[in-house]
């Protein structure tokens, strides 16, 4: 099925009550950082975390009562886990998650605590195939971003956005499969077609910026990036498509700098986002020569599942380090 903006306006309808309607808020701060007004998606606040529920819902409404009863399965490092495990368990759907052995205890634990059963693989590589084996079975996929529900459900970001601030110019957002950015670009897009929507990924987690740079899809041998969360090792057809015609750029940046961003943002506006999410402002700073005070600049900030465990690494390995 083709995304249209039809089908994520709809999506917004049916997801109503189920999942929160994010703030946009203005971040005085970050705009004097920038040099331009600019403001914060905090899908960091949506149920879950992360904004996987309105995916995950979206894709599951659509089921039949005989679909519902053979159950989901799902594969994931982390967010799309716990979307899955969130709305399943909403809907009184059994659900089945695969995760990589890696994967944080605090991932783990969320996703057992929504309801749904984990099967721990060698990687995430692993996992999807230990996915389709499942899926073989009769349990019924919920993709992380192959698929156009699950990306119309990501979609409803992008219609909050325009209807927040109807100027945005320039939208930043991550991307990991795609599914999120796909649907966010073909929001903003079909309704501003003037607006930029700038895709941002981490060097180790950047399967759509090789991709997109060979002209085909690329699989990563390895997901080597501290953004676990962006960490599909291949992107789809489905979502190589929509970045390439709707995305203006993809930017990728280092893990030191989405750090000191994350750390940035959590000290000066009080939330806590996962580096999935902070790369954003990381991509951001190496354009704010390009930004003019007419420019109103939105950083989706995807995510904020973050463990404290993993807080604390990151700050001495990345921010510590600078001042030895």
């Amino acid at each position: 099925m083709k995304l249209t903006l039809d089908l994520i306006r709809r999506a917004q309808q049916r997801l109503g009550g189920l999942v929160h309607r994010t703030p946009l808020i203005h971040s005085k701060t970050l705009s004097d950082h920038l040099g331009a007004p600019t403001f914060l998606k905090l899908e960091c606040l949506q149920k879950t975390g992360s904004f996987k529920p309105r995916g995950a819902f979206n894709r599951m409404l659509e089921l039949s009562e005989e679909e519902r009863k053979r159950g989901v399965v799902a594969a994931s490092g982390g967010n799309h886990a716990q979307g899955v495990a969130y709305a399943a368990r909403h809907l009184g759907i059994a659900a089945t998650i695969c995760m990589p052995e890696t994967t944080p205890r605090n991932y783990l634990d969320a996703t057992r605590g929504y309801g749904a059963d984990i099967v721990l693989c060698a990687d995430i590589t692993a996992a999807f195939a230990e996915t389709a084996r499942l899926q073989q079975e009769g349990r019924i996929l919920v993709h992380p971003f192959d698929d156009a529900f699950v990306a119309a459900g990501q979609g409803t970001v992008g219609l909050e956005i325009l209807e927040d601030l109807p100027g945005a110019s320039r939208v930043y957002v991550s991307i990991g499969g795609g599914g999120f950015i796909g649907g966010i670009a073909t929001a903003i897009r079909s309704i501003k077609p003037d607006a930029k929507i700038i895709g941002v990924e981490t060097h180790g987690a950047d399967a759509m910026s090789q991709s997109l740079a060979a002209g085909k899809l690329v699989e990563l041998p390895a997901i080597t990036s501290i953004a676990r969360t962006l960490g599909a090792p291949k992107v789809c057809d489905f979502t190589y498509r929509l970045v390439r015609e709707l995305v203006e750029e993809v930017v990728v940046v280092d893990d030191a700098t989405t750090v000191r961003a994350m750390f940035l943002i959590l000290e000066r506006t009080k939330y806590l986002t996962e580096p999935a999410a902070a790369c954003c402002l990381a991509a951001a700073e190496t354009q704010r020569a390009t930004f003019t005070a007419r420019d109103q600049i939105v950083l989706v900030l995807c995510g904020g599942n973050v463990s404290t465990e993993d807080l604390a690494g990151f700050y001495s390995r990345f921010v510590t380090s600078e001042h030895r």
